[in-house]
């Protein structure tokens, strides 16, 4: 898979590259189409809605020159009401276009929501003209602000007219603000504004007629030059000089109507030239992705054709492999550990690829070097093995010895002190016999001591306190009588002494170490308890693993003797050790002896006085 993916990452360039080009193109040709949507959604509602508002900011400057009655007023109110709320729903269907559009119709949405405040300063009488018109302008502003952000397309031509037509638009607007200004005798403020809108109509419209198209712009050059346009411009003199022109409203009404008409008629021109042009756009893009598609997948195929015998090969070489490692050297390591001779296998690879056969040949050496190092490895662990048993037995005979002289000394001794000693000695002695004998435990091998007869399971845990440096720590509490068979009595006190040892190493020296002992549904178990600082829960699963798993004796490891003598003489017998938390914040180990080596107590003795808690004392 690596040999192919490396053939095709020029490939998934191309494709990638593919998409993009694609993705691009149909894109700009969706927007394109979108052209239409937005006109109808947003743009002619919005002109509709500019087109009712410019009359209600005329009817209520009439109003406010007593020009005007306040039913005009209401009734024009009415159709600014219907032409907002159509707006609003025909907004909703493309407001989330883009998060720009939403915006800005919001900002509209915004603007329509101070109708009512301005309505109601004009009806209080609260607000003069210059005001009112203004307060209206604002929400014309935030309309044709909406205008020039939808009016964004990709395409260059289009865009560029369309904005000239909105700017067109806009001179209409100002056109319609001194319409309002102008409706009798203006003051000077109402006159310096009057004069910068004039200023500002007459910029637009000459602007914008130099770089309209001839389709867009004969309709306004025959508004521009029309007899009422130019007796417009001599009204707008006489106004700014200080006059009261006649006839403004008439003339400025017919040419507002004009200017709206051929608006709309070069919107709706230029949204009919979106579609062809959105047709080319999107003929363009199937043509270059499918011959790029063509490209694509003719590459693909011949790089997988020429992957495909190499990569065969590989996978060939890479299952002998994973054989050899997975089966193969498994079984080889475990024969070498049960002595047993073994036989190194072959790695073959049937390949017409020199690279390959090399491969194969360095997989091979590879193997065989594997082999030889386990094979001295298991030579090593043999050699260590016999090097423990051969110290520990020497040691055993050399402690065997001693104890029998102790035992002579202990008899004939009768000065107290002296027999402190010799019993001191003599619990030295049993102790370096029990290490001895981890020894031979960890070698592999059996400890010689052993029983013939079931002994009671509470003499045992007493033997393994006894061969505890701090037996004296040591609480033995009552058990039930059951007793345990001879073969398992040797490595089951071994095995409890290391638990009591560690117990009494890792506890405070003035905290008891409590064993219990009592019969279960499969067995008996034994509870040793210390004190101490206990362990978190990952060291407790960490060594319930090691307790479970027989690992295997690493030489490097030697502060975990003792885990490895409880791990081997449990799993030799079957029995199971658990470490869990005390409920006195140290740790209990859980000895669970299978019923097999569990036999029933003796004949019951005459009764006799309840047994009571017992510490184990050697030295009274």
């Amino acid at each position: 898979m690596k040999i192919i993916g490396l053939l095709l990452v020029p490939l998934a360039s191309m494709v990638v590259l593919w998409g993009v080009i694609t993705a691009v193109t149909a894109t700009e040709s969706l927007e394109l189409r979108q052209y239409k949507t937005v006109w109808t959604n947003l743009r002619l509602p919005a002109y509709k809605l500019i087109s009712e508002i410019q009359r209600e900011r005329l009817v209520s400057a009439q109003l406010l020159r007593s020009a005007a009655e306040k039913s005009a007023v209401n009734a024009q109110r009415l159709r600014t009401d219907a032409a907002g709320d159509a707006f609003k729903q025909f907004s909703g269907n493309s407001k989330e276009r883009s998060e720009e559009i939403r915006t800005q119709v919001d900002a509209v949405y915004t603007q329509l929501d101070r109708l009512d405040a301005i309505r109601g300063e004009i009806d209080t009488g609260l607000s003069d003209r210059l005001h009112t018109v203004e307060s209206y302008n604002g929400i014309v502003d935030a309309l044709f602000g909406l205008h020039r952000r939808v009016a964004l397309i990709d395409d260059i031509p289009i865009y560029e007219q369309s904005r000239l037509v909105i700017d067109m638009g806009y001179a209409k607007e100002l056109l319609t603000r001194e319409q309002a200004l102008g409706i009798g005798r203006a003051d000077a403020a109402e006159r310096r504004l009057f004069g910068q809108l004039v200023g500002n109509r007459r910029f637009l419209v000459d602007q914008a007629l130099a770089d309209l198209d001839p389709a867009l712009r004969d309709p306004q050059i025959a508004l521009i030059t029309s007899r009422d346009y130019q007796r417009m411009r001599m009204m707008e003199d006489q106004i700014v000089a200080g006059g009261v022109p006649r006839d403004w409203l008439a003339t400025t009404e017919s040419l507002a109507e004009a200017f709206d008409d051929a608006q709309l008629r070069a919107s709706a021109m230029l949204n009919e030239r979106a579609d062809p042009i959105a047709d080319q756009v999107l003929a363009r893009a199937f043509l270059l992705a499918g011959t790029a598609l063509a490209l694509v997948v003719v590459s693909i195929a011949f790089s997988l054709r020429m992957g495909t015998r190499l990569s065969k090969e590989l996978a060939t070489l890479r299952q002998a492999a994973l054989e050899v490692a997975e089966e193969r050297l498994p079984d080889v390591v475990a024969k070498l550990r049960k002595g047993e001779k073994v036989e190194i296998p072959e790695l073959k690879v049937a390949s017409t690829t020199a690279e390959i056969d090399d491969v194969g040949q360095a997989f091979s050496t590879v193997q065989q070097t594997a082999v030889e190092a386990a094979v001295g490895q298991a030579q090593l662990s043999e050699g260590v093995g016999h090097v423990f048993r051969n110290l520990a037995r020497r040691s055993q005979t050399l402690l065997h010895r001693q104890r029998i002289q102790l035992q002579d000394m202990q008899h004939r001794a009768t000065d107290p002190e002296a027999l402190d000693d010799l019993f001191k000695l003599d619990h030295l002695t049993t102790r370096m016999r029990r290490h001895a004998e981890g020894l031979i435990i960890l070698s592999g091998a059996t400890p010689g001591r052993g029983w013939s007869r079931p002994v009671p399971l509470l003499d045992v845990v007493r033997g393994a306190a006894a061969e505890v440096e701090d037996y004296q720590r040591v609480v033995v509490e009552p058990m039930p009588g059951q007793r345990l068979t001879g073969p398992v009595v040797g490595d089951m006190i071994h095995l409890i002494a290391e638990l009591i040892e560690n117990a009494t190493v890792y506890s405070p020296a003035h905290t008891p170490v409590i064993v219990r002992g009592e019969a279960a549904a499969r067995g008996f178990a034994i509870e040793v308890e210390d004190r101490g600082f206990g362990m978190s829960e990952e060291e407790l699963a960490d060594y319930n693993e090691r307790l479970a798993s027989l690992p295997e004796f690493d030489l490097a490891d030697s502060d975990r003797l003792g885990l490895f003598v409880v791990s081997r003489l449990a799993a030799r017998h079957d029995i199971r050790v658990t470490l869990r938390g005390s409920p006195y914040g140290g740790t209990t180990a859980i000895v669970l002896i299978p019923e097999e080596h569990v036999a029933e107590p003796e004949a019951e003795a005459p009764e006799s006085e309840p047994v009571r808690p017992m510490r184990v004392v050697r030295s009274d």
